[in-house]
């Protein structure tokens, strides 16, 4: 029938054009990955012709001041605090905690650890929460310097979330490797939720790779070391060298993501940072631990909030390197890159449907299907190797961290990863508009758990 065909004409173009442009975006992003994967390997291979020796994790000098902000936190941070305290192997450190005045709950939890422990400090800020994670550590920044005032100067500040399950020896990393560097960051390894296989382990996949290939490529290249929010410690020099150029407060109260623009202020300060993967007596990684969000609203929230802070508003605010190198300017692109691969992939799932439609269509007609040809089977067929190449690579490193059941539910778990990120997508345009249109920075924090039952 005439109308038919002109009604499979349409869906054939649809299908046809939504495939070219989804596969040439694959195409670019594959090739991207697989130098990335290269530089890494590149990395491995020297580092197994060139032992480096590496400091001693002695005693540790120099006190340690940990800042943790908490709005909404009174169902953690109570055994955060117990936990902490009783596995830091380090002999001077104070655990500052962020509250807001009409957080009575998260107020009163963090006080009970406090008055049965003087290493905690409880600093209430003056504003009603909820205002910024970079704004409440600047609170924490304030009663920092009255307590050095008073005498007690420290070496470093480390940076935690209320639901972190530290290290033992955390601190010792940090002490040994800030002689040479003037911020340190550990890995960070979400714990694995039997509740939540697919969207809390998502985040077991890519922390994995990010963790363990992508700041390591990133170090390797002399590029800017963005920070994780955990796990990082600040040289106090350094800390008071941003401060000064920022009104006396380190942390950027307009940021979402002051974790990430901070570690590249300290590059942009001719700061060194480090990457640190040790091992402690036992074998063990020495990182930081927590559960994720397990549900897909809660997923969503988080990765808006990342993506807005780096690949939106961070492009705004954190433009490119001045006179950096080929290998900043990378990092940053890939930083940055969800702006395009966010379209491509919703396309590509476009796609998909639209070559469903076709399929069927020409099953009803009993006409033939369109196939690919030229350029562009060559095309699929090299992203179909560039895919099976992502899945085995992220395969492995899930794998190194967590054995092989979690890396076998990794590829199933591209799809979830997927649509959290398309949702994410969504939502990060709507806060980046609001933004836009001069409405003030607050935290979009997601509800959290701490393992319960966790020997301390």
């Amino acid at each position: 029938m005439p109308g038919s065909e002109s009604i499979m004409i349409v869906i054939d173009a649809v299908a046809r054009e939504t495939m070219l442009f989804a596969a040439i975006g694959f195409l670019i992003g594959g090739i991207d990955d697989v130098l990335a994967d290269l530089a890494y390997f590149a990395v491995r291979v020297r580092g197994w012709l060139v032992r480096r020796p590496k400091p001693a994790l002695d005693d540790g000098a120099g006190a340690m001041a940990i800042f943790v902000p908490a709005w909404d936190e009174a169902a953690v941070i109570a055994p955060m605090l117990r936990t902490a305290l009783a596995r830091y192997d380090y002999p001077d450190f104070r655990i500052y905690v962020g509250a807001y005045p009409n957080d009575r709950a998260t107020i009163a939890e963090v006080a009970g650890v406090a008055d049965g422990d003087a290493r905690v400090r409880l600093v209430i800020g003056e504003a009603a929460g909820p205002t910024t994670k970079a704004d409440c550590l600047n609170s924490l920044w304030r009663a920092l310097l009255a307590d050095e005032a008073e005498g007690w100067p420290v070496r470093a500040v480390v940076l935690h979330d209320a639901e972190d399950v530290v290290h033992p020896a955390e601190l010792r990393v940090f002490a040994a490797y800030l002689d040479a560097y003037d911020a340190v960051q550990i890995p960070v390894l979400p714990l694995a939720d039997s509740r939540s296989p697919l969207v809390e382990g998502h985040y077991l996949d890519e922390f994995a790779e990010a963790h363990g290939k992508a700041l390591v490529v990133r170090q390797a290249l002399g590029a800017a070391l963005p920070f994780a929010g955990v796990g990082c410690a600040i040289g106090r020099g350094m800390l008071g060298r941003i401060a000064g150029l920022r009104g006396g407060m380190p942390f950027d109260a307009t940021s979402l993501t002051e974790d990430y623009e901070l570690g590249l202020t300290v590059a942009a300060m001719g700061g060194r940072s480090c990457f640190v993967r040790r091992r402690d007596a036992r074998g063990g990684l020495i990182a930081v631990r927590a559960f994720f969000p397990a549900t897909l609203g809660a997923a969503v929230r988080q990765k808006a909030r990342w993506m807005m802070g780096i690949a939106l508003a961070g492009w705004d605010r954190t433009g490119w390197a001045h006179r950096g190198g080929i290998g900043e300017h990378w990092m940053r692109m890939r930083d940055r890159r969800a702006t395009l691969a966010i379209p491509v992939l919703a396309i590509a799932y476009l796609a998909l449907v639209a070559w469903g439609a076709s399929l069927a269509g020409h099953v009803v007609t009993g006409t033939p299907l369109p196939r690919p040809e030229g350029a562009m089977r060559w095309v699929l067929g090299v992203n179909a190797g560039l895919l099976g190449w992502r899945l085995a690579l992220r395969m492995a490193f899930t794998g190194r961290s967590y054995g092989l059941p979690q890396a076998l539910l990794s590829v199933p778990r591209v799809v979830v990863a997927n649509l959290v990120a398309l949702l994410a997508a969504r939502r990060a345009l709507a806060l980046y508009w609001r933004t836009l249109r001069g409405e003030r920075a607050q935290w979009d924090k997601t509800a959290h758990r701490f393992p319960e039952g966790l020997v301390q």
